[in-house]
């Protein structure tokens, strides 16, 4: 993070669908990615124990000394957390295996659901106070409506939803529906839908075009124009420690990525999103 003389509070997201395989960490990384290509600021939370965010950002586990369930439980400040990717702008809060025990220690923390929230609190305060700017802050969730999910959404101000273009697609969605509602009802009254990202679209499937058009129709505007392919360069990325962007700028994902990017800095500029409630 940088000093600038106007220091806006970030904007944060949780990328969430308890459904694996959606493309959801690939989304974090990757959009996370482009934003900072396009010269936004951004931090991304890797808050899933598998740390996949994190070992697809470039960041080992050896250099993992300070991570999400430090933040969460052991109320270390984020900017102690972060670590600098090899993206200029683009910064993270690993994860590691042991976050997958910050369930079981906040069974009994008092206002559990608000930990992370609290944490983002500070961070905003600490940027603030420092005249230092951070435009988005990502939240990569774990595959499940866990605490860990309900801590994100409760600390975000939108949810973005990563939705594969294949069969069954819309299975299992209204229980992160009615997850997001019991949320903003209960903890965190100004969530909001940012938007439904379709991911995996192969155009030469029938069924993709099938699918994409059935979500479309069930959401309306809150899915975004920007569908991301299936793509092999996207899904080798990882294995490197590097997002499609910087693997290969070239390939049909990267680009797609890139069109996300611009899409989302479009719907903050031009405010859209308040018209989206979850």
């Amino acid at each position: 993070m940088t000093d600038e003389t106007r220091a806006a509070p970030p904007k944060v997201i949780a990328i969430a669908n308890q459904k694996g395989g959606v493309g959801k960490t690939t989304t974090a990384i990757n959009l996370a990615t482009a934003l900072a290509a396009i010269g936004q600021r951004v931090v991304v939370l890797d808050l899933d124990p598998q740390g996949n965010a994190s070992t697809g950002l470039g960041v080992g586990r050896a250099e993992r000394r300070s991570t999400s369930y430090d933040v969460l439980v052991g109320e270390r400040p984020m900017e102690e957390a972060l670590i600098d990717t090899s993206v200029p702008g683009l910064s993270i809060i690993p994860s590691d295996v042991d976050l997958s025990g910050a369930e079981l220690e906040l069974s009994n923390a008092p206002r559990r659901s608000y930990r992370l929230r609290h944490a983002i609190d500070r961070f905003r305060r600490a940027l603030s106070a420092k005249g230092q700017t951070c435009d988005y802050v990502l939240i990569d969730c774990p595959p499940s409506l866990n605490l860990l999910t309900v801590n994100a959404m409760t600390a975000s101000d939108s949810v973005m939803v990563p939705l594969q273009c294949e069969f069954f697609a819309l299975e299992g969605l209204s229980q992160l529906m009615r997850t997001i509602d019991l949320v903003r009802g209960n903890l965190n009254k100004n969530l909001f839908i940012q938007g439904v990202v379709l991911t995996m679209y192969d155009k030469r499937n029938n069924l993709s075009a099938q699918v994409a058009a059935d979500v479309r129709e069930h959401f309306g505007d809150k899915v975004y124009d920007t569908v991301i392919p299936r793509n092999v360069r996207v899904s080798e990325a990882p294995s490197f420690g590097k997002p499609v962007l910087l693997y290969d700028l070239e390939c049909a994902g990267a680009q797609a990525y890139l069109g996300l990017a611009r899409e989302v800095v479009r719907q903050e500029r031009s405010g859209s999103q308040e018209l989206a409630p979850a």
